[in-house]
């Protein structure tokens, strides 16, 4: 097994060569040093031997095998110490004497006890891997007498890897779970491991090492899924011991992984290496177990190799319907219409929002790596009140016909820097690990989302970073490893960045001031923040998204009016059967005035909200006192400034 490339065929594809992990070259270059290793990360994945996806446990100790260990012996708190490989066992018994000695007649039997009678078999060369012996190497041993305690394991670890006559290597996979390092008991257990690491015999060098050209010899590992689990000083205080991080498989293994198993793909053996290289660039971060997962998807999902957008959503979100594609073909070109009713003098933002709804409903882009970045992301930037977030409640209910489908981050709760921890969870060993983060869960249970975070510029700048890495990637991973992936999401930036120079541009221009002056006033302010907090990459990457919406403008009063006029009578007549009649000449004339005035139109479309407070109260009040008797018609006017509610005689009055 060498460290070599996949090699190439006439028609493009990739031939998997006897090509070793890269973690698995890393540990080889540490023994061969003399160091011994603790081994971290990804040590429950799937890796390759030989061209085929194999365990972890399969892969290393092969792997000890080939590059200089006549023995491998693996002990875990399950099974013992037991030999993955066929024929160790046998020579472990034969290195003198038993290994474990017999112990209490009522001692626990399974895997991993020893026999020492057995004869010791022929010596197998290490080149098995090149002889093609694979099958015979990693065939499963039967099931033997007597669990060994790890007490034992590790004084036969200590005793046989420092003679140098021997060549054996001891794998000790869990010892985190079997020895607690919070328990003071545990203590004996991992000096003991020390002492094997410390004492167990290094690489000849020079002329001594020619007749296994500077191998290892007598490795002593610890397999760990988490090192925090770990004692520090096990690792800290001694130079001849190394930690080993084994990382998700990186650009040119995931490369090699796919020509290995091209075939087992959906259309996978009519694709040529160019169609593998999308999900080659998609599949980041993924580990050996999900890219093998990968190509059973497309199968089960009924989705080729050459559609990889496709297949990574299927494979990701585990669903059967699109929300985004189930649109209706009416509602997709009808859209602008409906959300222009509920989003009263914003045409901009409304056709901004529009036009991404339609890409999303068409299905295509720029590229087909199918990397995850959400369906749209827009920052919402204008005065306060003017319909930010009520725009992206009408997008969720107009897509999903559902309001659940639309999330609210408060970002003025994320203004201190250890915040960031809130969106994607604390790292592992930190109180709230187990919980996720806010955002990452989020969705992770609901990934077709319109996902709004208000007041964006009170979030710390590294919060901000969280988003970059969302908006370029399409994911976000938490502290328990798990990774979000916000393809099928909208996102809604909003902030009121520059709202406080709006004063002086209508002391300029007046009730005329134009929306292009008013937009470049907010484009800049914008630009200006992300530049004041160092995070100009973020502004870049939003800039196409930038919406500004307009001021609130005296032609939009009585839209917004007219409209919350309507709901207050739908709400009565539901509750009381009662039918409000509002005069809207005298209410128009009314609210108008009102708004008139600068400190009222500060607030936006909340401020008429608020005077039609006084509108509600005069309604309720006559309900509560006169009781008036279902299908009862009462008419609402406004008499200098008064609320009125009286009786109306009839349909004869002119409700215009």
């Amino acid at each position: 097994m060498t460290e070599s490339r996949p090699e190439e065929q006439p028609d493009g594809q990739a031939v998997a060569a006897d090509v070793a992990p890269r973690w698995a070259v890393s540990l080889f270059l540490e023994l061969c040093r003399g160091r011994q290793a603790i081994v971290t990360g990804r040590v429950r994945d799937r890796w390759w031997l030989a061209g085929r996806p194999a365990s972890f446990r399969t892969v290393l100790a092969n792997w000890l095998h080939f590059n200089g260990s006549d023995v491998v012996a693996w002990w875990d708190p399950v099974g013992g110490l037991t030999f993955p490989l066929e024929g160790h066992q046998e020579r472990f018994a034969a290195l003198g004497r038993r290994a474990v000695p017999d112990g209490p007649a009522d001692r626990r039997t399974g895997p991993g006890a020893l026999d020492a009678e057995e004869p010791a078999p022929t010596r197998t060369p290490r080149g098995d891997l090149h002889h093609g012996n694979l099958e015979r190497l990693s065939r499963p041993r039967p099931p033997v007498r007597r669990f060994v305690p790890i007490d034992e394991a590790l004084a036969e670890a200590h005793r046989l890897a420092a003679d140098e006559s021997n060549a054996i290597a001891f794998v000790f996979e869990d010892l985190d779970l079997a020895l607690p390092a919070d328990q003071p008991s545990s203590t004996l257990g991992y000096l003991r491991l020390r002492a094997a690491m410390t004492d167990a015999v290094a690489p000849l060098v020079g002329e001594h090492a020619a007749a296994l050209d500077g191998r290892p010899r007598n490795p002593v590992l610890a397999v760990v899924g988490d090192l925090g689990r770990l004692p520090g000083w096990l690792h800290q205080e001694d130079p001849r011991t190394v930690v080993l991080h084994v990382a998700p498989p990186d650009q040119t293994e995931r490369r090699l992984w796919f020509s290995m198993t091209a075939r087992e793909f959906n259309g996978g053996a009519q694709a040529t290496r160019a169609e593998f290289e999308p999900l080659v660039a998609a599949t980041d971060g993924m580990s050996g177990w999900e890219l093998n997962a990968l190509a059973r998807s497309s199968h089960v999902r009924r989705v080729a190799v050459q559609q990889p957008a496709r297949l990574l959503d299927r494979h990701r979100l585990n669903v059967t319907a699109d929300p985004w594609t189930q649109l209706d073909h009416r509602t997709v070109l009808e859209a602008a219409g409906e959300l222009g009713d509920r989003v009263i003098g914003q045409p901009a933002a409304v056709d901004a929002v529009v036009s991404a709804l339609r890409s999303a409903y068409a299905g295509i882009g720029f590229g087909s790596s199918g990397a995850a970045r959400p369906r749209g992301a827009f920052f919402f930037v204008g005065p306060t009140g003017v319909g930010k977030t009520e725009l992206a409640k009408s997008v969720a209910q107009l897509i999903f016909g559902d309001p659940s489908a639309y999330a609210r981050f408060d970002m003025s709760e994320y203004q201190q820097e250890h915040s960031a921890e809130r969106l994607a969870g604390s790292p592992p060993g930190y109180l709230g690990n187990e919980r996720g983060g806010e955002l990452t869960r989020r969705v992770q249970e609901r990934p077709f989302s319109v996902l709004l975070f208000d007041e964006i510029e009170k979030a710390h700048p590294v919060v901000l970073d969280k988003f970059l890495q969302i908006l370029e990637d399409g994911r976000l991973t938490d502290g328990q490893g798990r990774t979000a992936h916000f393809s099928q999401s909208l996102i809604i930036f909003t902030s009121n960045t520059g709202a406080d120079g709006l004063p002086s541009l209508l002391a300029e221009f007046g009730d005329e001031l134009p929306y292009k002056v008013l937009q470049q006033h907010f484009t800049d302010a914008v630009e200006d923040k992300f530049r004041a907090i160092g995070r100009p990459e973020i502004y870049g990457r939003l800039k196409p998204g930038v919406v500004v919406f307009d001021m609130l403008r005296t032609a939009h009063v009585v839209g917004i009016a007219e409209r919350l006029l309507a709901q207050l009578a739908e709400s009565v007549h539901e509750r009381h059967r009662v039918e409000l009649v509002p005069d809207r000449p005298s209410l128009d004339r009314w609210i108008t005035d009102r708004m008139t005035a600068p400190e009222r139109r500060a607030y936006g479309g909340r401020q008429i909200r608020n005077e039609f407070e006084a509108v509600l109260l005069a309604v309720v009040r006559h309900l509560v006192e006169r009781r008036p008797a279902p299908g009862t018609r009462l008419l609402l006017t406004v008499d200098e400034d008064e609320v009125r509610v009286t009786p109306d005689p009839g349909p004869g009055e002119d409700e215009d």
